[in-house]
């Protein structure tokens, strides 16, 4: 048996160093409150707000594949999860009954459609750089919205498509009481979402340092570097828009089998879906992927808290009307959140901690020099 090489001894001594840091022991803890949620908050209202952090940082994990790992500005991208809600909705919905082999093959639709479409778009639309770029994908997104309300009979139209999960799924399923919590078919769902969004992130992590995952790095700090050393970034760039669509397709599949409903605004609408991806990749930071779980704690902790104010506002500060006014109008507050984590965190947070991480790491190296 060959002798390890001087770089395989370095990789092994970097993946040793990555199991005993700091950060591998708070993603830890991080993984392990969302297992807890169920048990520490059986309330459904935070149970429910950590499904959707959960899903969404999925969601936006699969969008900075193409935007921070690319380059690429897709608003688009909300349509593939959108299409994946709709997959699962007609299987065990509307043409389907509610089986496991139904709901498998609603995923297996999910990934397949979104792989389809995510490359059809890209050899039509990739020639077409930057901001034209954005702009096809914006009407292609807008085109699916009006496609799916006025097919009303295809799609359901605005009323959308109540879904029936089968078997452990189902809300009626019960498995009895484990520490004080009944594991009903609620939790059940809760468990395989969480877990099946952490595969579908930890596929993602590989995707980014896999050599391909290099190559698409570079062609997004320079396009014309990555020709002239001989990679074709046409086809690197379709692989990309490809993946992440396809990961975006199964997340939606996972959010209709959380919510059992879906319709266009829910699942298709650029301002509901795609704007709350766009700010949640700013707040996380673009090219970082774990960004995406801070960017949707951020926000769906904000838009579900922040009403509450107006009524703990008026309970503690019955007289001032002033303050009501504006605990009523909480998007302002929200507003100048945003502001706030913009100037001090300009790259995101995870981007601006790993840059006054490598400051100082600089520092300390011009100090022993």
């Amino acid at each position: 048996m060959a002798e390890p090489t001087p770089v395989h001894l370095f990789h092994m001594s970097e993946k040793r160093r990555q199991f005993k840091s700091s950060g591998f022991f708070l993603k830890m803890a991080v993984l392990l409150l969302f297992i807890l949620v169920p048990f520490l908050f059986p309330s459904f209202k935070t149970v429910d707000l950590a499904m959707q952090i959960v899903m969404f940082a999925a969601l936006v994990a699969s969008f900075d594949i193409l935007l921070g790992y690319t380059g690429i500005l897709s608003f688009g991208h909300g349509m593939f999860f959108g299409i994946g809600a709709y997959c699962v909705a007609f299987l065990i919905g509307k043409y389907g009954s509610p089986s496991y082999g139904n709901l498998i093959l609603g995923f297996l639709l999910a990934a397949a459609v979104s792989a389809v479409l995510a490359l059809l778009i890209s050899l039509l639309t990739l020639r077409v750089k930057a901001i034209f770029f954005a702009m096809i994908t914006l009407a292609i997104a807008e085109l699916a919205i009006v496609l799916a309300t006025k097919l009303s009979g295809l799609t359901g139209g605005e009323d959308g498509i109540s879904l029936f999960t089968p078997g452990i799924f189902s809300p009626a399923f019960n498995l009895g009481e484990f520490m004080g919590i009944d594991i009903n078919g609620r939790v059940v769902t809760y468990y395989f979402i969480l877990f099946s969004c952490l595969a579908l992130f930890l596929i993602m992590l590989r995707f980014t340092k896999s050599p391909l995952g290099r190559v698409l790095q570079a062609i997004r700090d320079n396009v014309q570097r990555a020709e002239a050393l001989g990679y074709n970034t046409f086809l690197y760039q379709s692989i990309s828009i490809t993946f992440g669509c396809v990961v975006a397709g199964l997340v939606g599949a996972l959010y209709a089998l959380w919510v059992g409903y879906v319709n266009p605004e829910s699942s298709l609408s650029v301002m509901t879906i795609m704007l709350d991806v766009l700010l949640m990749v700013i707040i996380g930071g673009m090219g970082t992927l774990y960004g995406g779980l801070i960017g949707a704690a951020f926000l769906k902790i904000t838009q579900t808290y922040l009403p509450d104010l107006q009524h703990l506002a008026k309970d503690l500060f019955p007289q001032a009307e002033f303050l009501h006014n504006i605990m009523e109008r909480w998007l302002l507050l929200f507003g100048v959140l945003f502001i706030l984590v913009v100037i001090f965190f300009p790259k995101g947070v995870i981007g601006s901690i790993r840059e006054y991480g490598a400051r100082r790491k600089s520092r300390g190296l011009n100090k022993t020099a």
